[in-house]
């Protein structure tokens, strides 16, 4: 009599061990495809993103938002462009603050910017409002006054006409470049006196504070050159 354990063991009625069915090995094959995949996937993106926000980079100094808005139009996963710009923050390939300093300096000297003009351009590039203010501190209204002045007095070197129509081109010039009315009435005015007599004369009747308050009747002549 054949004993249990011979029936249930190793003997030759034991159970063959399981193989794997055909379908089963494929599937987790093909899992196994997949994940490899989307790992590669991600690996080459996060390496296309970090090689788009280099070249960004190569131009001139980016802020943080200039750079996502670039990786945005690639389509970049905003997964993977979080991550590369957390690291690039993290290593001062990315700084908001010093972007906006070097900005109103550059912007100021090279184009003769006012503070709300180069408000206006920090927020367009995502600047946060507290980091711009405290660039736009920088600049103070004397510096802003001198160079208001310096501006009206190239312009003046350049322009013909009656003192009236001058005076116009001077305070429009003045105020696309985003000088509050009176400093740009006062830096016409000042550049005016100094030209002739004639001019002189035309200058000492300009009314600062009126002209101020009604806003300068400025003469627009078009959008800003940038």
């Amino acid at each position: 009599m054949t004993s249990r354990r011979a029936r249930t063991g190793r003997g030759w009625d034991a159970s063959p061990p399981r193989q794997p069915r055909t379908g089963d090995a494929t599937a987790s094959a093909s899992r196994r495809s997949r994940a490899d995949a989307a790992t590669t996937s991600s690996a080459d993106e996060a390496e296309l993103a970090r090689d788009i926000c280099l070249r960004q980079l190569a131009g001139r100094p980016r802020t943080r938002v200039e750079l996502a808005r670039a990786l945005t139009r690639r389509g970049i996963s905003a997964e993977v462009a979080t991550a590369v710009l957390d690291r690039y923050d993290e290593v001062g390939m990315i700084d908001d603050a010093a972007f906006a300093r070097a900005w109103v300096s550059s912007r100021h000297a090279g184009r003769g910017l006012a503070r709300r003009a180069l408000a206006t351009e920090l927020r367009q590039r995502g600047v946060d409002g507290d980091v711009a203010k405290a660039a736009l501190g920088e600049l103070d209204d004397e510096t802003e006054a001198e160079t208001a002045r310096a501006l009206a007095e190239r312009k003046l070197r350049a322009t013909r006409g009656e003192p009236d129509a001058v005076f116009r081109r001077l305070v429009g010039m003045l105020a696309r470049r985003g000088y509050a009315p009176g400093v740009a009435i006062r830096a016409a005015k000042e550049a005016l006196a100094a030209q002739s007599a004639e001019a002189a004369e035309f200058a000492e009747r300009i009314d600062t504070e009126a002209l101020s308050d009604a806003g300068g009747d400025l003469d627009r002549e078009g959008p800003l050159d940038t």
